[in-house]
């Protein structure tokens, strides 16, 4: 009897087996991209974006001067975006006070809203409920990682610099905790202007001293323009598209990107390109 008792609060006494923990304070490792996360892609770079040609002519004929608009200066990036960006990240955690087990993830960057994350098996919404930036997004372990599942997105963009992202893509997150790193492979699957998934990851490192600082934007006329003009260049006219291939001495079908820019099997390709344009801008 006494031998029962002493194994019982053991057992009582040792804590339960529970999944990774991915709360806490995360800052930005620029280790990949950080040419593109920071200062940002240069117009006309689709170098290795799986884009169709419905995406290239959107990018081919976008104008930053389009986020000077009062509707673009307080807009959030979006839940596939946002980990692209340089803003340090808040993840917090929620736990069922009966079984104590997580039922949700809040995720939140400087230019972000609150990302709920549900691990309680809810189902998506229909097709037609209301997109948000966030969109709608739940969550299953696959071990130790954490694999998100998004739908419902507001149209959002791939890049910087005029790639689109439809309000019909999909998100899918695969979250990768190595102590104190933390590794997210995002996978995007648009049909309106993707040919192939789009996958990137990003890492992020824990920092006990970070606080994730208010964002309070406000609207101001940047730009006086007439009411109702929406800055653009139409089909065929912009001409810095090839700027980014003459500075790099890439060939100019390269930047164009497309599923096969993606594949080391392109590389052999390019052998076969013909060079810049003679006369080009210095390679930096």
């Amino acid at each position: 009897m006494k031998t029962a008792i002493v194994i019982a609060a053991l057992l009582i006494a040792t804590p339960s087996w529970a999944q990774v923990d991915f709360s806490g304070e995360w800052a930005p490792r620029f280790w990949e991209d950080q040419p593109e996360r920071v200062p940002g892609p240069e117009l006309g770079n689709y170098l290795g974006i799986p884009i169709n040609a419905a995406a290239r002519m959107r990018g081919d004929t976008w104008d930053a001067a389009i986020q000077t608009l009062p509707e673009w200066q307080c807009r959030p990036h979006m839940a596939d975006y946002i980990w692209r960006g340089p803003s340090n990240l808040r993840i917090s955690k929620e736990v069922d006070p009966v079984s104590r087990t997580i039922t949700a993830f809040h995720a939140e960057w400087l230019r972000s809203v609150d990302r709920v994350v549900y691990l309680d098996n809810r189902p998506h919404p229909p097709e037609g409920a209301m997109h948000t930036w966030a969109g709608f997004s739940t969550a299953k372990w696959d071990g130790d990682v954490l694999t998100v599942t998004t739908t419902h997105l507001k149209e959002g963009y791939l890049r910087r610099n005029g790639l689109p992202r439809s309000d019909k893509a999909t998100l899918v997150e695969h979250w990768i905790r190595h102590g104190d790193f933390l590794t997210v492979a995002a996978i995007v699957t648009d049909p309106v202007y993707l040919a192939e998934p789009f996958v990137r990851t990003t890492d992020y490192e824990l920092d006990l001293h970070q606080n994730v600082p208010p964002y309070p934007c406000g609207v101001v006329a940047e730009v006086d323009r007439p009411r109702g003009v929406i800055p653009h260049l139409l089909p065929g006219t912009n001409p810095y598209l090839h700027e980014f291939s003459d500075d790099y001495k890439i060939p100019f079908d390269a930047t164009r990107g497309g599923p096969e820019t993606m594949y080391p099997e392109y590389r052999e390709k390019l052998k076969a390109m013909s060079a810049p344009r003679q006369g080009a801008s210095n390679a930096r």
